[in-house]
């Protein structure tokens, strides 16, 4: 493992620069990331390191392919040997531990789970998968429980606001997972471990290439007794003295067709359930309750290369997301499908079109919509057509994009970014930008009993939420050590909160526009090599408020992070992490805290053979009680031990 590709650090320096020479400011910048966790060893957990791919490809940023060192933007790229070394949870507990974002999860990790990037709300964060949106539009956002890692390959972590190239809801910024891939000879992996809570894990991979066709194939299952995901407390409703277990279960296709060097067409599709118990009355401790989250997605796409300038894809995909609980009787189904043609263009060498043409569809079926033209089921369609100019001139780059959506329920929204960066001397480089962004307000805000009743005096309809951003990096890079700096300002208008009842049908409040919030903060992080040992770090310092009274917004810290440090030891692959929270308050008026903490986790891998391999992992080693929403427990230590099985075929 060389140094730079451990969980959350920020790439964006030129491909020419990995070869510069090493120079000490990305071990200073650690050096003061370790003083700051130790400062905050009250209350924190991270990664390490990875190997400094400035030439990588990715595509989150732009929509279309760009090296690593071509990206303006903050992005985080996140490899499949550091999802394997996340053993317990899901997607959300991978971020968080990579320093990503904050996690909020009401009990176990079959719970409703929120990620707060930059401290923007959960709906504010795009999900993708394979390019494909998968949204809520009954909870506003994505279901980040329901996303399995057995499927995945790589992840995108794209900060900042992006509705410039997607549209709604990327106020916050862009996650994007890409699931395995058929490359090169038959690969077999089958995977298998046992820990404490009763966990039970299966998972296993089948891919290759034969001809002009390619193919991945992978399923997954987990099971566990679980802990008990309620804490006793003072006016509880919900607190019954039991174990709340989960199962979830998952498969995946990636199955495509390579016409010619020329043209690809691709089929994907995913699925996963998850089946969770929790307490949801105290006076009826004999119900065994659950909640049940179904989560769907396919893709249809080909790509060509028509020239050696000119590129295209176009893509029809569709997700779905049901949620249920049983047996208390609540169903909801959200389906959002999207139509899209997006390329590229290359005008001279160093400058490039992008462009984007695309509808998108969301549908919901509810109960609780009644203010719709058919009860219990809501509809709606965004058209949208975008540009993007991406230019690189000596030590200048400049991106730019820009686009319009035209929504059937609320109107037009124009939106753009603006990036530049200068490469100040061989390694180091300044980058800035400014954008816009929304969030359309989710059908389930506008239709449902506690949406505006646009009949009472006075009453008008949801509009979107909107963000303005402002930020700033400084990236530095050598062979062996990395270090970034950004800091950011994003001022969200429109936000959509629950409030007092009166505008809409319900006694118990109403869905209105009326906060303001203002995002602004500083991360940091690095990484560097000493020796035989890897270290990263990665600090975040923000003050996400709500203008209204000067409050911080719920459930976020002021500070939090990660350290990382691993090594290889006598054929021993050690790694050794903390992530730390500092204080946050669990309600909007600030009147409820919320303890910081610190988590400190384990990983050991060895290879028993040259086809099996040992793997060892210890979360939250000192086993520390804390809670990210008031009420609900967190997972206490665990324990796994596994095995890894990849013959030779």
């Amino acid at each position: 493992m060389t140094s730079l590709s451990r969980r959350c650090l920020r790439l964006s320096t030129p491909a020419s620069l990995s070869s510069a020479p090493q120079h000490t400011l990305a071990q200073a910048a650690l050096a003061a990331l370790l003083l700051s966790g130790t400062s905050a060893m009250a209350q924190a957990s991270l990664p390490g390191p990875g190997a400094n791919k400035l030439g990588q490809v990715v595509v989150t940023a732009s929509r279309s392919p760009l090296r690593l060192s071509e990206v303006l933007n903050d992005l985080t790229v996140l490899n499949r040997a550091e999802i394997e070394r996340q053993a317990f949870g899901s997607l959300g507990d991978l971020l968080r531990n990579a320093g990503c974002v904050e996690m909020v999860r009401n009990g176990t990790p079959a719970s409703n789970t929120s990620l707060f990037l930059r401290g923007a709300e959960t709906r504010h964060t795009v999900l993708l998968i394979d390019g494909v949106r998968v949204d809520s539009q009954a909870s506003s956002g994505a279901s980040w429980q329901a996303i399995p890692l057995s499927q995945i390959e790589r992840i995108e972590v794209l900060k900042g606001p992006a509705s410039a190239i997607y549209g709604s809801d990327a106020i916050g910024g862009v996650v994007q997972v890409f699931t395995r891939k058929g490359n090169g000879k038959p690969s077999l992996e089958i995977g298998s471990a046992i820990g404490n809570l009763g966990l039970r894990k299966i998972d296993g991979s089948l891919s290759g290439v034969h001809g002009i066709f390619d193919y991945a194939l992978t399923a997954a299952s987990e099971r566990a007794d679980g802990f008990n995901g309620t804490v006793d407390y003072p006016g509880s409703f919900g607190f019954v003295p039991d174990r709340d277990g989960w199962r979830n279960h998952n498969a995946g296709l990636r199955f495509g067709v390579q016409f010619a060097k020329e043209h690809r067409a691709e089929l994907m599709v995913s699925k996963s359930r998850i089946d969770g118990q929790y307490d949801a009355n105290k006076d009826a401790p004999l119900n065994d309750d659950h909640s049940i989250q179904d989560t769907r997605a396919a893709q249809l796409s080909l790509s060509s290369q028509w020239s050696a300038v000119l590129q295209t894809q176009l893509s029809l995909n569709e997700s779905h997301e049901d949620y249920e609980t049983k047996p208390s009787p609540y169903l909801s189904k959200t389906r959002v499908r999207n139509l899209a043609l997006n390329g590229s263009y290359e005008i001279t060498k160093g400058q490039q079109l992008n462009f984007i043409v695309e509808r998108r569809e969301d549908w919901l079926e509810n109960s609780s919509l009644t203010q719709t033209a058919t009860a219990g089921v809501d509809k709606r369609h965004q058209n949208a057509a975008a540009l993007g100019w991406l230019w690189n001139e000596g030590a200048l780059s400049v991106q730019a994009h820009g686009r319009h959506d035209q929504d059937s329920q609320f109107g037009g929204v124009n939106t753009g970014t603006l990036a530049l960066g200068y490469e100040i001397e061989r390694g180091l480089r300044i980058v800035g930008s400014a954008g816009n962004a929304f969030r359309a307000p989710s059908l389930y805000q506008r239709g449902s009993q506690y949406g505006p009743n646009l009949s009472k005096p006075g009453v008008i309809a949801l509009d979107a939420e909107r963000g303005r951003n402002l930020e700033f990096g400084l990236k530095y890079s050598t062979a062996l050590s990395d270090f970034s700096l950004t800091a950011y300002r994003n001022m969200v208008k429109q936000l959509i909160v629950f409030g007092a009842a009166g505008s809409c049908n319900s006694a118990y409040g109403c869905y209105r526009n009326v906060a303001e919030a203002r995002l602004q903060g500083v991360s940091l992080a690095a990484s560097t090599t000493l020796g035989p040992v890897q270290l990263s770090g990665t600090l975040d310092l923000q003050a996400p408020k709500d203008l209204s009274n000067g409050k911080l917004l719920a459930r976020r810290a002021k500070h939090f992070g990660t350290l990382h440090a691993s090594t290889v030891l006598a054929g021993w692959d050690l790694g050794a992490g903390l992530q730390f929270s500092g204080k946050r308050f669990d309600t909007a008026a600030n009147t409820r805290e919320l303890g910081g903490y610190a988590l400190v986790n384990f990983d050991a891998q060895y290879k028993l053979s040259k086809e099996l391999k040992l793997q060892l992992n210890l979360d939250n080693a000192f086993n520390r009680e804390y809670q990210t929403a008031y009420g609900y427990a967190q997972a206490p230590r665990t324990i796994l031990i596994g095995l890894r099985y990849t013959p030779s075929l």
